[in-house]
């Protein structure tokens, strides 16, 4: 397992976790959480916790931080730390 790559972009993350190459940021956030047709934040709350609810979705930089178990990271910084 890997950990992303410094100076890498969001997208660019969001594809290495997703193990896929190319995607627009929606498409691999879907791939990533194993979900279809959603935005990219509602894709990775339900990769965090399949239950969550809409009302109950956390920000960009939570969610992150909540799947790569670390806080205070920029979303990208989250999305580099998780191994994959």
């Amino acid at each position: 397992m890997a950990t992303g790559t410094a100076g890498s972009s969001f997208n660019g993350e969001l594809n290495r976790l997703a193990v896929t190459t190319g995607k627009a940021d929606q498409g691999a956030a879907n791939t990533y959480a194993g979900t279809s047709g959603l935005g990219v934040l509602a894709a990775l709350n339900l990769k965090a916790s399949g239950s969550r609810q809409p009302k109950d979705y956390k920000g960009l930089n939570a969610v992150c931080n909540e799947l790569a178990s670390s806080s205070g990271l920029s979303a990208l910084a989250a999305l580099r730390s998780i191994n994959a």
